[in-house]
């Protein structure tokens, strides 16, 4: 893999890793477009560090208020402070039960172009439904263990490639009658445990096949790329659903969804 290969693959997960339209999926097909072939779940992990890293600096203050109680959050809309601790612990394990128990198939069975463009589709209409149904505008400050939980199931779904961790966690945060923008931003923030866990056991595991196959310059082209492209992305999507739903992403999935289907079927990608 090139450094510019790299530099775009690493652009492409950070800008749709926060955007609820799945960057696995498109870790997929720009690849399979491009005639690259699959970057595979290693990369994708290791390369999620740039996102991963990315929120942290955008969250700083979030995350001091809920790690040290301090009292200013970086939207301005109240203290989260540490009362936020527990249902973002509380709403890790799943995924990480999840990941642990259905790892091989994560990493290859899930993995097939048709499973994607389904979860496009599937999970788009997922979100569309938890957006039609909306009713509550609730902030930050009321997120609750049972929120934390509910959100959690949403993230741990999103291991199937294709779903989206934003897409079902912006969905499940909706179903629970979370304001967009304050769903958006617990969802990243309880992204955090997992990505980083994500990221260090696949650095771990996959280290020296990475050195072998000459990926660690790639790789860090790539989380460079991804973390710049991430703090943009984020940005953009707080002050977007402050203002519109999220219309544009569910018909977005759809049309991208079948769109890999329909390429898969021809042939064209694989």
């Amino acid at each position: 893999m090139t450094d510019w290969q790299a530099a775009l693959l690493g652009v492409v997960q950070g800008v749709t890793e926060f955007l609820p339209i799945s960057s696995t999926a498109h870790l997929r097909i720009v690849p399979a477009l491009a005639g690259w072939g699959d970057p595979g779940a290693a990369f994708t992990a290791v390369s999620q560090w740039g996102t991963f890293l990315a929120a942290v600096a955008y969250f700083r203050r979030d995350l001091a208020a809920i790690l040290f109680g301090a009292s200013t959050t970086v939207a301005g809309e109240g203290q989260a402070g540490r009362r936020l601790l527990l249902p973002i612990v509380l709403g890790t394990l799943p995924i990480v039960a999840g990941g642990v128990l259905f790892k091989r198939q994560i990493e290859s069975d899930l993995r097939s172009l048709y499973v994607v463009g389904s979860s496009m589709i599937l999970f788009g209409l997922l979100l569309l439904w938890a957006e039609m149904r909306r009713r509550g505008e609730r902030g930050i400050e009321s997120v609750t263990l049972a929120d934390g939980l509910a959100v959690g199931i949403g993230q741990a779904l999103a291991l199937i490639p294709g779903a989206s961790r934003s897409g079902t966690t912006i969905t499940a945060a909706l179903a629970v009658g979370l304001e967009r923008a304050t769903a958006a931003r617990f969802s990243f923030l309880l992204s955090l445990p997992a990505v980083f866990l994500a990221g260090a056991k696949e650095l771990f595991d996959e280290w020296h096949a990475i050195s072998a196959a000459g990926m660690g310059r790639p790789l860090v082209v790539a989380t460079v790329a991804a973390f710049l492209a991430g703090l943009a992305s984020i940005d953009w999507l707080i002050r977007y659903l402050r203002r519109r739903p999220t219309h544009a992403f569910v018909a977005y999935r759809i049309v991208v969804g079948a769109a890999i289907l329909a390429l898969a079927l021809a042939g064209r990608i694989r």
